[in-house]
């Protein structure tokens, strides 16, 4: 894979900057002892070379010198330190995904031209993982997967989604006390150039991936002349945080989910959904509307509904190699809802194999993602209290988009958060150098082609686009014409004089993939690692 590639509004002032803006000598990291990681999350890789270390950064930025709380970061430094210009820090979106171990997924899918001039510098975001993390007592069984976003009852219904949400944000406010509303986006940014510091770098260089692109953004737009070469991996709108941005689902996986249907119609005799799109599309919809009214008792606790399955599918789509998993899965599915077969069993094993049933990672609440993902959403902007507008829009969504019966319209925690944002959301603005790279496929069921170009149009003179003509939620390392772009950004300096359209890649056939290998399902809503981490597997030979 590395062969390959290489071929190929108003800007918040009101904070002070951090004590450690300016940076000691270059390549010196004086405030950061290096040693063992923490323990990682089953069954996952991390390269031998990398190492951690705990840091300390203001719990307020506007109080410098009083709590702090530790940020967990990782390092793999280059090999050839004579030819080291700097670090690429990255993160992988969520909000709420562990970021320690995405310098290994890079390492493996970058050339040594790019891998020779920088240490690759991951973290875990305050509040997640291993940087004093937040927990808010989420049931995480399976049966309160369809709560943690809230897909309303089969008939519309959302007093179990409002009762959730009330309970959530109170025990999030009682269990996390004044580092609540601390967990923000611009706070996190403000983090990154404290690692700047710590590290004895000027600037820094930066891949983030779907949450990962807000948080780079926020970065260089707080930030401009500290930052060198950004990249933002399918891109959110600055203008939609948040619950517009959920919004943007209901079109997004619509159109996206009929990529599925005609992948599957492609294959009739393997997968048995049919031989058109059309064919492919009424037996999924009859799957779901079965599971509505009959869901099924998998056992341990796991029974698999409509809103089961609607997540399921949505997490799917994030990448074209996970398609053969959802076809299999509803393959089983079908003769079971239809009465003419009884093998659950089969039905487990096809759904533990998407990857839906996940251990936590050791040593972090179980809860912590999904608490992170709250915390940061809720935080970082006003959200609407009005139950009653909420299901209007519900409403409105299920008889305009009813594939994902509305969820993406429905109540959040944030809605009856306990505090209001500590600032207004950063402005992303075109201030600043000609640094940033924008990379966006146009069948994105996260972050939509409307999104990506939000993002790309706020940054105006600042950025390139590549777009890419294919479905799935992730850019980089997937073949296409945007891998040479990315490997040339990082390695010269250069972007595209103009914006870049790229041809997508075909799917994989079915038959030449092993659906045993444990796939690297999204963490949250706006994780755009999977995709990555699973291109970075497939590399090394493990998948």
């Amino acid at each position: 894979m590395a062969a390959a590639l290489s071929a190929a509004a108003i800007v918040v002032t009101a904070l002070p900057a951090p004590a450690h803006a300016a940076a000691p000598a270059r390549g010196k990291a004086p405030g950061i002892a290096w040693g063992e990681c923490p323990p990682p999350p089953p069954d996952s890789y991390r390269d031998p070379r990398q190492e951690c270390a705990t840091v300390k950064v203001p719990l307020d930025y506007r109080k410098p010198h009083g709590r702090t709380i530790d940020v967990e970061i990782s390092r793999i430094a280059t090999s050839t330190p004579a030819r080291h210009r700097g670090v690429l820090l990255s993160n992988p979106g969520g909000p709420g995904g562990s970021g320690l171990d995405l310098p290994g997924a890079l390492a493996t899918l970058l050339p040594a031209e790019v891998l020779d001039q920088y240490d690759l510098i991951g973290f875990d975001p305050r509040g997640i993982g291993h940087s004093t993390p937040v927990s808010c007592g989420v049931d995480m069984s399976p049966t309160s997967v369809t709560l943690h976003l809230p897909y309303p009852s089969p008939d519309g219904d959302i007093a179990r989604n409002v009762a959730f949400a009330q309970r959530t944000a109170a025990e999030c406010a009682r269990r996390n006390g004044p580092l609540l509303p601390h967990i923000t986006t611009a706070n996190t940014a403000r983090d990154m150039d404290r690692i700047r510091a710590l590290l004895g770098e000027p600037k820094i260089s930066y891949y983030g991936g779907s949450y990962g692109s807000y948080l780079g953004a926020v970065y260089t737009s707080l930030y401009p002349q500290r930052s060198d070469r950004i990249i933002l991996d399918s891109g959110v709108d600055p203008d939609l945080v948040w619950r517009d941005m959920w919004r943007t689902w209901n079109a997004a996986v619509t159109e996206r989910i009929e990529d599925f249907y005609a992948y599957a119609a492609t294959y009739p005799e393997l997968f048995g959904l049919g031989a058109t799109p059309a064919a492919v599309r009424s037996t999924y919809s009859g799957v779901v509307k079965a599971l509505d009214a009959t869901p099924l008792d998998l056992g341990d606790g796991l029974v698999l509904d409509g809103n089961y399955l609607r997540e399921v599918t949505r997490s799917l789509l994030y990448a074209d190699f996970y398609l053969p998993l959802l076809g299999t899965l509803v393959a089983e599915l079908v003769p079971v809802t239809q009465g003419t077969s009884a093998d659950l069993p089969s039905v487990a094993t096809a759904l533990r194999a998407t990857g839906a049933l996940r251990d936590p990672a050791v040593e972090v609440p179980a809860d912590n993602q999904i608490s992170a993902l709250y915390s940061v959403v809720c935080n970082d902007a006003v959200w609407p209290g009005s139950v009653a507008r909420h299901a209007r829009d519900v409403a409105a969504a299920r008889r305009s988009w009813p594939l994902l019966n509305g969820m993406p319209s429905n109540v959040w925690p944030c809605a009856f958060w306990p505090t209001k944002p500590v600032e207004p959301p950063v402005a992303v603005t075109d201030r600043g150098p000609r640094n940033v790279l924008v990379l966006q496929n146009t069948r994105d069921p996260a972050t939509p082609w409307t999104s990506g170009v939000g993002l790309r149009e706020a940054l105006g003179k600042r950025a390139a686009f590549v777009g890419v003509d294919q479905g799935g939620h992730g850019v980089f390392a997937l073949g296409t014409c945007a891998d040479a772009v990315v490997v040339e950004f990082l390695a010269t300096g250069a972007l595209p004089a103009r914006d870049r359209f790229c041809e997508g890649v075909a799917p994989p056939s079915p038959l030449a993939r092993s659906l045993t290998a444990r796939p690297y399902l999204p963490v949250g809503p706006l994780d755009g690692s999977a995709a990555l981490f699973a291109a970075a597997a497939k590399a090394r030979g493990t998948s």
